[in-house]
């Protein structure tokens, strides 16, 4: 769900970088072969999440949900030469279309795929970050983001996608709807975790900028 207007949205489009043709191929490819597409990052958020990470030069990075790798991609546009980007998604069915992105791009081998479930790869990982992005299960937001914390970097910056969820966490959630509850108690938890200065922009569907005090 996108909150700008479209007229607005598609103008802060056309004033921005423009999306690099080797995320083109891969966007164009997730739209035709892959369930559920509009879990892409996309052009105008994926430019985003580039110039956030080129601002911020990280070492290491940390991304939470791979999907078909575009954001990843993204991300690792900022690394520093020695830089590397780890990305954990527990779908292996997407490994092959991961890796002959990652494998046609320059910048490619800073980027160490990993397949299995986040919470238990994250306690292996023998490193600390400049950069985190979350985009995976939902429910597990806060989960994840008790992980990351103690391994933050000061001044380092933990990125949540979908924290607006289509707008329900503005709503009473039902019985049933973890995912949105989770999303309304994680949102309070960035907000009001004194390690932590947030700001939530109302991006596609909701993009948290916290960064380590």
């Amino acid at each position: 769900m996108n909150f700008l207007p479209e007229a607005i949205e598609e103008y802060a489009v056309q004033h921005s970088q423009n999306e690099p043709t080797l995320l083109k191929e891969l966007n164009r490819e997730t739209w035709q072969k892959v369930l559920n597409p509009r879990m892409l990052s996309g052009a105008f958020q994926g430019r985003i999440l580039s110039m956030i990470s080129k601002l911020i030069q990280p070492t290491t990075i940390l991304e939470i949900g791979t999907y078909t790798g575009y954001s990843a991609l993204c991300l690792a546009e900022g690394l520093r030469e020695n830089g590397v980007l780890y990305t954990i998604d527990k779908n292996e069915e997407l490994e092959t279309l991961q890796n002959k992105y990652f494998h046609k791009s320059e910048i490619g081998h800073k980027i160490k795929p990993l397949i299995g479930n986040a919470l238990d790869i994250i306690p292996t990982l023998d490193t600390t970050y400049d950069l985190v992005f979350i985009d995976a299960d939902k429910f597990n937001y806060v989960n994840y983001f008790n992980l990351i914390m103690e391994r933050m970097n000061k001044g380092g910056v933990i990125l949540s996608d979908n924290v607006l969820w289509s707008g329900k966490v503005l709503e009473a959630p039902t019985m049933n709807d973890i995912d949105t509850k989770s999303l309304i108690t994680y949102n309070k938890l960035l907000n009001e975790d004194d390690r932590l200065e947030t700001v939530l922009l109302p991006i596609r569907d909701g993009l948290t900028i916290s960064r380590v005090k």
